[in-house]
């Protein structure tokens, strides 16, 4: 399976915009991965994160500057219970890859509200579906979008099947550390994040190379996880064609690859 050809960011965009990832854990007593690109798309910053204040504290430097942020957790969930409609829908969509989605629902706590959607309230991010145009993003005043990264890691990597780096009981420290590699390798390739030169990538690939524990992996993990959103983010918020967006504002959207031909 090839990948679909890259769409090249809109001229028209803000020189000075950031980028976010964030991806968010459901509750703040877990890390959340969170990372910072350039309008070029070149990863500025990444790390992992606590609390809500720890995510504040962490993008302090960025929030005059951000444009779009790209959050792997629910971020609007009205249904009482069961799944979201866009959640069966991209499902459905990718089911045959292994990249369906996990339900939410205000049946659960973490949930009601969301925690995505608290954050969005804390820095009045503007969470919609309708696609940005580049050139009239304010800075300051970013668009929150929710994603989802494994069926974009097995469109915009060209993959049958998702990376296999989440951990699983049938899946071993052995198998997660070379998935992780593996997607090292994809992330690495991706033109626009320009991870050669990126001042965090040294450390992650020494802390691939050390982590022997599942703890370790598991903080490496939800690193690169913030990195790959914060690449989705700026392909959002440069126009690319790459991602659509599912669903709508009322029941829930994450923004996606289309569906697959």
């Amino acid at each position: 399976m090839a990948p679909p050809p890259p769409s090249a960011p809109n001229d028209g965009a803000d020189p000075g915009a950031r980028y976010a990832g964030l991806d968010l854990a459901w509750s703040a007593r877990n890390a959340s991965g969170i990372a910072v690109v350039d309008a070029a798309g070149r990863l500025l910053e990444s790390s992992t994160v606590g609390s809500d204040d720890d995510v504040a504290a962490w993008l302090a430097p960025h929030l005059d500057h951000l444009a779009v942020v790209a959050i792997d957790a629910p971020l609007i969930v009205r249904n009482p219970a069961g799944s979201r409609p866009v959640e069966r829908e991209l499902t459905r969509a990718f089911r045959h890859a292994d990249a369906g989605t996990y339900p939410s629902n205000r049946a659960n706590p973490l949930f009601d509200p969301p925690r995505a959607a608290t954050l969005a309230d804390r820095f009045a991010w503007r969470a919609t579906a309708e696609r940005p145009d580049p050139s009239g993003l304010t800075r300051g005043a970013a668009v929150a979008v929710e994603t989802y990264p494994h069926p974009a890691m097995v469109a915009l990597f060209g993959l049958d099947r998702v990376i296999p780096y989440k951990p699983r009981p049938s899946r071993s420290l052995d198998d997660r550390r070379t998935a992780l590699a593996t997607l090292m390798t994809h992330l690495a390739a991706i033109p626009a994040l320009g991870l050669a030169a990126a001042p965090p990538w040294p450390r992650l690939v020494e802390a691939h190379a050390r982590a022997a524990r599942a703890v370790d992996l598991k903080r490496l993990e939800d690193e690169l996880d913030g990195i790959f959103c914060a690449h989705l983010a700026w392909l959002w918020g440069t126009g690319s064609t790459a991602l659509v967006a599912w669903g709508d504002d009322i029941d829930g959207f994450i923004v996606a690859p289309p569906a697959p031909a």
